[in-house]
């Protein structure tokens, strides 16, 4: 039988990291699945990576592999035989691994890995394996207020260990930061027709220079004047849904906290919009303005702002 190199199978160098490893795979593995490719071949390429990638994402079984690749000088096509003895040379009670191919001889793993890590090619006849489900690949996504609060379909880029793509999610109105949206059959590539992993995209939601969110709850500073606060007056203020008409009770002060029920982020139970008032005091800047201030100082004499 010949020698399977596989690192050369994944396009990795020997010392590549469980990460860079895993991402190759899942880059391979996207472009030659049988589900998707139907060119020439791409069933067996598939079947080559998904080998290549049992043994190299496996601690023991890729020191095993090391070890016998640097011991016996081998090259991908060379000829082989296992050494005398490899299989009671290994770790007691053998190899563990993941089934990836069809059952009989159409499908699963080579000659070669069977020689080495169990199976047919150890003496043992070869395992019925059926179809497997792909792994959930995670992710993250940054998302602006606005677009959490509304919900739709949005066009997201998204870089993971599979290379950057560019996705239409679905996000429900009114998701809060910290949530999984799942996306069926965007993670990992089944085995031997098997139906791919979902891919979990775990939301972020940006600050907004205008709205602050706290859990459901929105909260915004509203600018107001002295005479609204003071004679009470109906002011419109914007929310996430546009703007609605709030009533300022007479005698407000600033930093008084009003509450607009169910104006906060949808849900079950719709948020509040928490409404904080900031008096907001006019410049005197002429001559007219300064009279008023005088006129004002004079009816508020026994007023003390600090007593």
């Amino acid at each position: 039988m010949e020698f399977q190199d596989y690192y050369k199978t994944l396009g990795v160098k020997q010392g590549a990291g469980d990460d860079e490893i895993k991402a190759a795979y899942r880059k391979l593995a996207r472009k030659y699945h049988p589900d998707k490719n139907k060119e020439a071949g791409a069933e067996d390429k598939f079947k080559s990576i998904s080998e290549a990638y049992e043994v190299l994402h496996d601690k023991q079984k890729r020191a095993a592999y090391d070890n016998l690749r640097a011991g016996g000088g081998y090259r991908a096509g060379d000829n082989f035989r296992p050494p005398p003895g490899w299989q009671q040379q290994q770790a007691p009670g053998g190899f563990e691994f993941r089934d990836f191919g069809g059952g009989g001889d159409a499908g699963g793993f080579s000659d070669f890995f069977e020689s080495l890590f169990g199976g047919r090619g150890a003496g043992g006849p070869r395992a019925q394996r059926g179809p497997m489900r792909g792994q959930d690949v995670r992710a993250g996504v940054e998302i602006d207020l606005r677009t959490a609060y509304a919900g739709g379909k949005q066009r997201l880029g998204l870089r993971d260990a599979t290379g950057e793509r560019t996705l239409e999610v679905n996000i429900p109105a009114g998701i809060l930061p910290g949530k999984v949206i799942r996306l069926a059959g965007q993670g990992e590539p089944g085995y031997n027709g098997g139906p791919s992993g979902d891919l979990l995209l775990e939301v972020q939601v940006r600050d907004d220079p205008q709205f602050k969110l706290h859990e459901r709850d929105v909260e915004v500073e509203l600018p107001v004047s002295p005479w609204e606060a003071a004679l009470g007056a109906k002011v419109p203020v914007p929310t996430l849904g546009g703007h609605v008409e709030l009533k300022i009770p007479a005698g407000s002060r600033s930093g008084r906290k009003l509450r607009l029920k169910g104006r906060g982020m949808p849900g079950r139970t719709p948020g509040d919009q928490i409404v904080t008032l900031a008096i907001q005091i006019p410049p005197a800047d002429g001559e007219k303005a300064k009279a008023a201030y005088q006129a004002f100082e004079q009816a508020f004499a026994g007023f003390d702002p600090r007593g």
